[in-house]
């Protein structure tokens, strides 16, 4: 399981390279002026002092910050992350069962996020989130209109790619044209 896409990846990699062509200095190199010159203890007041000492962005400042001071965050492992969203015993069927229906798709990534388990192929087409109850919530990257069980979401975390929410109350609710909904969502990611 991973926490970043492959397209993901390639982005930050792209942002961590722009920084030494926008400012003519390496992200090493602005980790060495960071640790050794800013008298701030505090995350936010150490970005704050990069901004208004080099005129860096607020991004590339905290980009600059967590390479010298990375926090550790139970959310950037992937298992552990799991472990800590999926407790109910019921919602956890219903992602055991989901992940069965569509384990025959093929490429398929899945990422694990702080409130949501989320499936991309290019881009995020699916995503699963446990309810109190539980129940789960999936979202999917069709628009409502193609299936009469689907609804507009409201408020959700995820990918605003996922267009069309639908309750899941047990196992047997994933049906086969529910995972027909989930294969064309794949089909346009």
């Amino acid at each position: 399981m991973a926490n970043l896409t492959p397209r993901q990846e390639k982005w930050f990699a792209s942002v961590k390279a722009s920084l030494e062509r926008d400012t003519g200095k390496p992200l090493d190199e602005w980790v060495q002026i960071v640790m050794r010159d800013c008298p701030e203890t505090d995350r936010r007041k150490r970005e704050a002092w990069l901004k208004d000492t080099y005129g860096m962005s607020m991004i590339r400042a905290g980009q600059i910050v967590n390479a010298a001071w990375p926090e550790v965050d139970p959310w950037e492992d992937p298992e552990q992350a799991r472990a800590l969203l999926w407790t109910d015993p019921a919602s956890t069927a219903i992602l055991t069962a989901f992940e069965a229906a569509i384990a025959d798709i093929p490429g398929v990534l899945m990422t694990q996020r702080k409130s949501y388990t989320a499936w991309s192929r290019q881009v995020q087409f699916a995503a699963l989130k446990p309810l109190r109850g539980g129940t789960v919530r999936l979202g999917v990257a069709v628009p409502p209109a193609t299936d009469p069980r689907l609804s507009t979401p409201k408020n959700e975390s995820w990918s605003e790619r996922l267009k069309s929410v639908v309750p899941l109350a047990s196992p047997p609710d994933i049906d086969d044209s529910l995972v027909a909904l989930v294969r064309l969502a794949w089909d346009k990611a």
